[in-house]
C-alpha cells in the first residue's frame, strides 16, 4: 500500500479515523475529509504524519455535487492520484416509520445514498487502475426489524451502485465493495438508542457483545490492498454472527 493515496470520507474522528490510521500504518497517504470537525481533523493528520505518512485535509457539505468535485481536483493537484476511496460518512435515524418526515428523509437519503453515488461517479473518472473504492453500508440490509426503516432504506443503494461499479471499473482491475458492519461501540451508535436496545443488540452476536471498531479495520485493511484483486461486487457482513446472508 506503499505510496497508494486514500481519500476517507467522515474520517475526523470515530471509525473513519481507525481507518485512515491503519492505512497510513501499511504506507498511504491519507485525505481526511470532515464537514465541521475542524480540530478532530487536525488531530488526526497530526497522527498520520507522525507515521511518516503524508495528509490532506478536506472540508465540505458532500450533498453538494460541485464539492465533491472540487475535493477530488483537489486531490489530484496535490498528489496526482487516487487510489482508494472509503465512502464512510453517514448519517442515522431509528423512529417508526409513521413518524418520519419529509425532511428527515430526503437528509438520509442524500447523505447516505446520493454522497456515495457521486462520489463513485467521481472514482470512475479519476481513479487510478488497480484501485479500491469501499462503502460501509450495515447488517441492517439483512434485518428484519422496525425503526431504522429510512436509515437502512437509504444505505440498501450501495449494493446496486457497487455491483454497477464493480462491472463498469473491472477491466482497469478497479474492485468495488460494500463492507455491513453491525451494531458498533461508537458514539454513531449510541444517540439513538436505549440501554434495552443496547443490551438485544448485544445479544445478537455470538460473542455476546456490540462489534468494535477493530473488528472492522482488518477487514477495510484487506480490502483496500492488491491481494483483495479478486473480491469485487460484494457485501461483506462482518457482525459477530449477528445475521448472515
Amino acid at each position: 500500500m506503499v505510496g497508494k493515496v486514500a481519500f476517507i470520507t467522515g474520517s475526523a474522528k470515530n471509525m473513519g479515523k481507525a481507518f485512515a490510521l491503519a492505512l497510513a500504518r501499511r504506507g498511504a497517504d491519507v485525505v481526511i475529509h470532515h464537514r465541521k470537525d475542524t480540530s478532530e481533523a487536525a488531530k488526526t493528520a497530526a497522527e498520520i504524519q507522525s507515521l511518516g505518512r503524508r495528509t490532506l485535509i478536506v472540508q465540505g457539505e458532500l450533498t453538494s455535487v460541485s464539492v465533491i468535485e472540487q475535493i477530488f481536483a483537489q486531490i489530484l493537484n496535490t498528489f496526482g492520484h487516487i487510489d482508494i476511496v472509503i465512502n464512510n460518512a453517514g448519517v442515522v435515524l431509528k423512529k417508526p416509520m409513521a413518524q418520519i418526515s419529509e425532511e428527515e428523509y430526503d437528509t438520509l437519503f442524500a447523505i447516505n445514498a446520493k454522497v456515495p453515488f457521486f462520489i463513485m461517479k467521481e472514482c470512475a473518472k479519476h481513479m487510478a487502475d488497480n484501485g479500491r473504492v469501499i462503502n460501509i453500508g450495515t447488517t441492517l440490509l439483512a434485518i428484519t426489524t422496525g425503526e431504522y426503516s429510512a436509515y437502512a432504506g437509504s444505505k440498501a443503494p450501495l449494493e446496486d451502485f457497487t455491483r454497477a461499479l464493480a462491472k463498469e471499473a473491472g477491466a482497469r482491475g478497479i474492485t468495488v465493495n460494500t463492507i455491513a458492519p453491525g451494531p458498533i461501540d461508537t458514539p454513531f451508535f449510541y444517540g439513538q438508542e436505549t440501554k434495552e436496545s443496547i443490551a438485544l443488540f448485544s445479544s445478537l452476536s455470538v460473542a455476546n457483545r456490540l462489534g468494535n471498531v477493530k473488528d472492522i479495520v482488518p477487514v477495510v485493511e484487506f480490502i483496500a490492498s492488491p491481494e483483495s484483486q479478486w473480491v469485487t461486487a460484494q457485501t461483506l457482513f462482518v457482525n459477530g454472527g449477528v445475521t448472515s446472508r
